[in-house]
């Protein structure tokens, strides 16, 4: 373990290595090759590491409790894994073009923590939660401690950069800004509606970015009409009734899995899966947004008492549980679609979104 590289370094050059598809040296563990990026084409390993949510796809014999289906997973096969034969076992969008070459049984972990910890820095860089454990011939590793990442995701302290004047469609006296953390690549951004008035709560929005529905108008979500109606019932109430508003945009896209793996599960839910189930077969958890951080931008604008414009209870507790008191939950509503109508169920029936 390099000594000059403090731990939040070695967990920021790690998430940038599993991008680039170069392996990961654990200390107390060991190393593990990301499969979807992966630039050794010659590597090969008896093993595997993945999500047990995939192991249960893919009807494996070390299916695991439904309960926590984002554990990590060893699996080992009938013969050696290379990244031909290992690619479709990470992606599901594979699974009915390629015969699995079982059979595959489970194999106890030593190092969980380990596991744990490249489970979820895979899902920060974006890429497939699925490794080639030891593999031959894979490079020279990154080094890092599972310990590494608690620490990465704990240095940064978030802070106001900059902010500006920025006239939108709902206001042209809105205002912008900006926060950055040491400890994310992601820069989060509010935009502020009438006058922060600290008598007032302000009706506070938090939007999670959807490019699709946000940019380009997808009609699979309702992310675009909701973006635009928060800003409006913001400037309504600004206008009105002397309040004011803030919407967080959250630069988690795909409720935390990013784009790339966000359009993977639109794939599958081409095939007929919910969105739920999607990010299953991709070993992926459905939710995995980071709502702290909202918390902290709301405490810095000194909004910690506010409204909030939702539909999803999992904020309203997610923001108290961090020191923020929500007077109100505003209901967040917009009618349906016919390409966006079995989501908006989705979120109604399994994540437990409310109609009212």
């Amino acid at each position: 373990m390099s000594e000059a590289a403090s731990p939040s370094r070695r967990a920021a050059q790690a998430v940038d290595a599993l991008r680039h598809g170069w392996p990961l040296a654990f200390d107390g563990g060991p190393v593990l090759l990301p499969v979807e990026t992966a630039i050794a084409s010659g590597a090969s390993s008896d093993q595997m590491l993945i999500s047990a949510a995939r192991a249960a796809t893919l009807k494996l014999a070390n299916q695991r409790d439904a309960a926590a289906p984002h554990a990590p997973v060893l699996i080992r096969g009938g013969e050696s894994f290379v990244l031909a034969t290992a690619v479709p076992i990470a992606d599901p969008a594979l699974d009915l073009r390629n015969p699995l070459k079982g059979p595959f049984r489970a194999a106890p972990i030593e190092w969980e923590a380990v596991a744990i910890a490249a489970m979820e820095l895979a899902r920060i860089a974006g890429i497939l939660p699925a490794f080639m454990v030891n593999p031959a011939e894979a490079g020279e590793p990154q080094p890092i401690a599972a310990s590494d990442l608690d620490a990465y995701t704990k240095s940064g302290a978030l802070k106001i950069v900059t902010r500006a004047k920025l006239p939108v469609t709902a206001s042209q006296t809105a205002e912008i800004v900006a926060f950055r953390s040491s400890s994310d690549t992601r820069e989060h951004v509010a935009l502020i509606i009438g006058k922060q008035n600290g008598d007032r709560a302000p009706l506070v929005r938090l939007h999670s970015e959807c490019l699709t529905g946000d940019i380009l108008g997808s009609l699979k979500c309702d992310c675009g009409p909701q973006l635009d109606a928060a800003l409006h019932a913001m400037a309504d109430h600004a206008e009105n009734d002397g309040g004011w508003g803030a919407l967080l945009y959250m630069r988690q896209e795909g409720r935390g899995i990013g784009l790339i793996n966000k359009l993977r599960a639109y794939r599958l839910q081409d095939d007929g899966f919910d969105t739920v189930d999607a990010n299953q077969r991709l070993g992926l958890p459905d939710e995995a947004r980071d709502f702290a951080t909202a918390a902290r931008m709301l405490k810095l604008l000194g909004a910690t008492t506010i409204r909030l414009m939702t539909n999803n209870p999992k904020k309203v507790d997610a923001l108290a549980s961090a020191g923020i008191s929500i007077t109100e939950r505003v209901k967040h509503q917009l009618p349906d679609n016919p390409f966006n109508e079995r989501y908006l169920a989705t979120k109604r029936d399994r994540s437990g979104h409310l109609l009212t």
